[in-house]
């Protein structure tokens, strides 16, 4: 749970893009400056495909679904990126989105501490949930 998994059925979450094709021996980010023309041309392709199988304008691709983390394994996404996924993850999975998103919800993990960082979903814990759910 602490480290990325790929998941490639439409009736899971989709994780970050991982630069080490999520393998934890081989950790790391891509250290591509933003004004690399690869790294652009990468996020630009990612967000258009995002935005294709989520059904989604581009504008509306949270950015952590299209960027790798500095370590190329965190295993959280925000909670808006969670929520872009959940028209197709109940469609998917013959839910109600409404069921997904409280299942998304309930998932939520908040700031540690209460005050570092932001708000994040685990997308492991949250499959295993919607697994669960469907028993």
């Amino acid at each position: 749970a602490l480290v990325a998994q790929p998941f490639a059925d439409a009736r899971y979450l989709q994780g970050r893009p991982s630069a080490a094709n999520d393998d934890p021996m081989s950790a790391a980010g891509s250290n591509q400056a933003r004004s690399n023309p690869d790294l652009q041309a990468r996020i630009a392709k990612a967000t258009a495909d995002v935005a294709a199988r989520e059904g989604i304008a581009p504008a509306d691709v949270p950015k952590d679904l299209v960027t790798q983390s500095g370590s190329g394994l965190d295993p959280h996404i925000s909670p808006e990126g969670a929520r872009v996924q959940v028209a197709r993850v109940a469609k998917a999975r013959g839910m109600s989105a409404d069921a997904v998103q409280a299942i998304v919800d309930a998932n939520t993990e908040g700031r540690q501490f209460g005050v570092l960082g932001a708000p994040r979903v685990n997308v492991l814990r949250l499959n295993l949930a919607l697994d669960a759910a469907r028993r």
